[in-house]
């Protein structure tokens, strides 16, 4: 009997290394993936995660329940097009920030979350290498518009 509890003491043990070494490696691997980025004047840093994979671009801010107001998501891509993006399994609202090769915003689209299929796409209104995703009314309260340069 008490080898059969030691067999189960030691099963959860090791499960139990598992997870923390699977939470220590992604909690690792976020805050590496994190940069804190100045806008306009240099008035309004942001701590932003980002997102240059294209698995992080299809992933972005799915399933976020809520972010402060001063993080967001920056969306690198290799080159300057026309973007478009929707909010599948998004919960928060947005402003999203499309901005060009030189960092000057394109436009800024507020979204609200998808509520039924099929989702509404947002496209921007010129070619972006760069798409800032932050709480919606950021842009507004930060009186930020197309045709400013942020960081």
């Amino acid at each position: 009997m008490k080898k059969k509890y030691l067999l189960i003491a030691l099963i959860l043990l090791v499960l139990m290394v598992f997870v923390l070494a699977n939470y220590l490696v992604n909690s690792r691997q976020e805050s590496q993936n994190t940069r804190t980025i100045t806008l306009g004047k240099g008035d309004k840093e942001l701590k932003v995660e980002i997102a240059d994979e294209p698995y992080e671009h299809a992933r972005g801010l799915m399933f976020r329940e809520s972010m402060k107001d001063d993080e967001g998501m920056l969306f690198i891509f290799s080159d300057s097009e026309y973007r478009t993006f929707w909010m599948k399994n998004t919960l928060i609202p947005l402003d999203i920030i499309f901005i060009d090769g030189d960092s000057q915003i394109v436009d800024i689209t507020t979204m609200q979350p998808c509520e039924k299929e099929p989702c509404e796409t947002y496209t921007s209104s010129g070619p972006a290498k760069y798409v800032l995703e932050v709480n919606a009314g950021f842009a507004e309260k930060n009186g930020l518009k197309a045709g400013d340069s942020v960081f």
